[in-house]
């Protein structure tokens, strides 16, 4: 049946079926397969735990969205590009700099929707092939810089993980400020030497200009400056920064800059972005079902044991995951990916045995997907750039080659010298900030259960069986491998281990 089934939703994927489609077809298909009796309402379950529906976090999501909207759809992405080039424009390929700040600025707060493309793309482009950088290579830039800035605050790919992973959020935060800076630096050298390569044109620097361009765009720079400082300084909570970046960016280009009106604009900007989330939430609401079983049939322990003289070298095992989250980011859209692979994954590399810094597996993990939205042959923003600029695919398949490389080498940096990611999360505790809010997990599980069977979630008394039983069950099956084989089996060893965090640090 499960064979049956796999090669169907293969069949709808080709075809072109949503992904969420797929996703939840497969989780009331796998839950409903099972004996008990109204097994398949397990599917959707684990949407209303505190980790996701009741997580003050997920309120976050939309209202920075919708910040990104209102930026996107005023005049910020002219003003910024025009206080780039002034301060660094006049540096050896500065508009190829100014295209990679820019995206990663907006980037940062769509989350690598494909409006930066539409936005920053549109408008460099034309100035790019202006100033005659090769076709090839401006086409390349532009889509690359619509995943960019995935790893800076308030990163909503950032956020979910958090919320999945149970992590400090801010800490988070932290622990990408590093590798982010790697990317754009990488970014920025190649930039620099098709500059000097090609002898391109520079725009002269003048104080007087950069500082009026400066004075001019002060609102939107101001904005990441408030949020960031607002956060680590403890005026602001996450929950509230999010709500402060939304009402920041409408007023400021409503009242201020009046680049929008609040009749003409103001109703589709919200009806675009809360569709977007919506989208969100169904992806959310039908990859829980489906990671719920996954994680019910034990894959994370399966993998362990199948593979555990490979997993027991960390750095092996960091190796092997980099080259599989490159292939579900070209696969699955971020979102789905995050709900889906990183409960399978944390686990594993949590384990005392490999020993993964959490914080540091989330950096790499979102690293890959950044990476995974430009890999051919079905990266998403391969097909954005295409429709946007009316280009083959098979161009920006080439065109998107050497900047792939170059994140590739920052990859394996951030992968290899986990002080990038730890070095500032490590200056953070929660002693230290003690309003810092975290996605909440229960710290006692609502009851024990019994030994499961036939692969089967347990009924609960009063309680629908959700992902923090399933980890706690994960926790007890670890153990036993550490302890040898038991008769105890997976229901027992859960019994002992209550209260499992995925994100504690090990």
């Amino acid at each position: 049946m499960i064979l049956w089934l796999t090669l169907a939703l293969l069949a709808c994927a080709l075809l072109g079926v949503p992904l969420f489609v797929i996703f939840g077809a497969a989780a009331m298909a796998l839950f409903g397969s099972l004996e008990e009796k109204g097994s398949i309402v397990w599917a959707a379950s684990d949407v209303f735990t505190e980790k996701f529906a009741d997580s003050p976090m997920m309120v976050t999501i939309p209202l920075f969205i919708f910040a990104g909207y209102v930026l996107a759809e005023s005049k910020a992405p002219q003003r910024l590009v025009e206080l780039s080039r002034a301060w660094i424009g006049w540096m050896p390929g500065g508009l190829a700099i100014v295209c990679v700040l820019a995206s990663a600025f907006f980037t940062t707060f769509t989350g690598g929707s494909g409006i930066t493309i539409v936005a920053i793309g549109g408008l460099l482009l034309p100035a790019l092939l202006a100033d005659n950088y090769p076709e090839k290579f401006s086409l390349g830039l532009v889509t690359t810089g619509g995943s960019l800035g995935l790893l800076f605050p308030p990163s909503l790919p950032l956020i979910l993980y958090g919320i999945v992973g149970g992590l400090l959020i801010e800490k988070l935060f932290l622990a990408g400020v590093l590798p982010g800076l790697l990317t754009l630096l990488a970014l920025g050298l190649l930039a620099v030497v098709k500059g000097v390569r090609l002898s391109m044109p520079r725009t002269p620097f003048r104080l007087s200009h950069a500082i009026a361009v400066t004075w001019k765009a002060k609102w939107e720079v101001l904005l990441p400056v408030v949020l960031i400082g607002g956060l680590f300084s403890g005026w602001l909570r996450i929950h509230e920064a999010a709500a402060f970046a939304a009402m920041y960016s409408l007023v400021v280009e409503v009242w201020v800059y009046r680049d929008l009106s609040l009749r003409g604009d103001l109703p589709r900007i919200v009806r675009e972005s809360t569709t977007m989330f919506g989208a969100i939430l169904v992806i959310l609401a039908t990859a829980i079902g489906f990671t719920g079983y996954l994680i019910q049939a034990q894959v994370p322990m399966r993998i362990l044991e199948s593979m555990s003289g490979v997993f027991a070298n960390k750095w092996v095992f960091l190796l092997l995951m980099n080259g599989f989250l490159l292939v579900v980011g070209m696969l699955m859209d971020i979102f789905s990916a995050i709900v889906v692979v990183a409960p399978l994954l944390v686990p594993i590399a949590t384990h005392p045995d490999i020993g993964v810094d959490p914080y540091h597996l989330g950096i790499v993990f979102l690293l890959n997907l950044e990476i995974g939205y430009l890999t051919p042959p079905v990266g998403l923003n391969l097909f954005i750039s295409s429709f946007r600029f009316e280009k083959p695919i098979t161009l920006l398949y080439r065109a998107v080659l050497p900047f792939i490389g170059v994140l590739l080498v920052a990859l394996l940096l951030t992968t290899y010298i986990p002080w990038l990611s730890t070095g500032l999360a490590g200056l953070v505790t929660t002693e230290e900030l003690p309003d810092l809010r975290r996605a909440p997990v229960p710290s006692e599980p609502s009851d024990t259960h019994e030994e499961v069977s036939n692969g089967a979630p347990d009924e609960m008394e009063g309680d629908a069986f959700n992902l923090d039983d399933l980890e706690r069950e994960l926790l007890g099956a670890f153990d036993d491998l550490d302890q040898g084989p038991s008769d105890a089996g997976v229901g027992g060893a859960a019994s002992d281990a209550a209260g499992w965090d995925v994100g504690a640090v090990r």
